[in-house]
């Protein structure tokens, strides 16, 4: 599945954390005319992925520079995409969706507070790095139409099996369909000190692990 789009200055380029969730999007059976949100869209390169198969899409993303990308894409491409700006799934909360598709920010930061502005907003997710996933796991299941489905591509930093624990105790079918080893990045490397002195990498350690969480409402 080709994630090649064009990025404008300032928006997250898709990376290997976007080619794994592709690759689970590639491998989901989806309804005709099935209903898609792309949380956290950047380019929109998930988006126009899914539009591509038919579905009728929509896109969201806090960045305005994002938003513009990702209509700068569909216009290229000759895709209808829908593009909302805003927090999270509160712009499309309205709806509900055969699938969810969210690359949210999920490096641990020093910082509580989330960045407001600048690049580092699509990265940075406190603390333990799970800030924007606990919101995305609690708001997500109301969404879903029934046998709908939610793919979240995360770093195994992040704690998956307590991401699956979440989603279980909402009534959700989780598991983890896709895994991949990566070397640490320019932002993982930037931070590695921080990383070891809590805990989240070792010493050694020069790689992580990126996952794809799936689940599923059955009922």
């Amino acid at each position: 599945m080709s994630l090649n789009v064009r990025r404008l200055p300032g928006v997250y380029a898709p990376q290997a954390d976007s080619a794994l969730l592709a690759a689970a999007l590639a491998r989901e059976s989806l309804p005709d005319r099935a209903r898609v949100l792309d949380v956290c869209t950047g380019t929109g390169a998930l988006a126009l992925a899914a539009a591509r198969r038919g579905a009728r899409v929509t896109a969201v993303d806090v960045s305005r520079k994002a938003v513009l990308n990702t209509r700068l894409n569909a216009w290229l491409a000759g895709l209808p995409v829908r593009v909302l700006r805003g927090d999270l799934l509160s712009p499309a909360a309205q709806g509900t969706y055969d699938l969810i598709l969210a690359n949210p920010p999920y490096v641990p930061a020093p910082d509580t507070d989330l960045p407001a502005r600048g690049p580092a907003r699509a990265w940075d997710a406190g603390p333990d790095g799970r800030t924007v996933l606990d919101r995305l796991c609690r708001q997500a299941p109301p969404l879903l139409n029934p046998g709908g489905v939610l793919l979240m591509v995360h770093s195994a930093l992040n704690d998956p099996e307590l991401t699956l624990s979440v989603l279980r105790a909402t009534g959700l079918k989780a598991t983890t369909v896709e895994r991949s080893f990566i070397p640490f990045g320019p932002v993982l490397r930037g931070r590695r000190a921080y990383l070891r002195s809590g805990g989240f990498v070792g010493p050694d350690e020069h790689e992580e692990e990126l996952v794809v969480i799936r689940a599923e409402r059955t009922s």
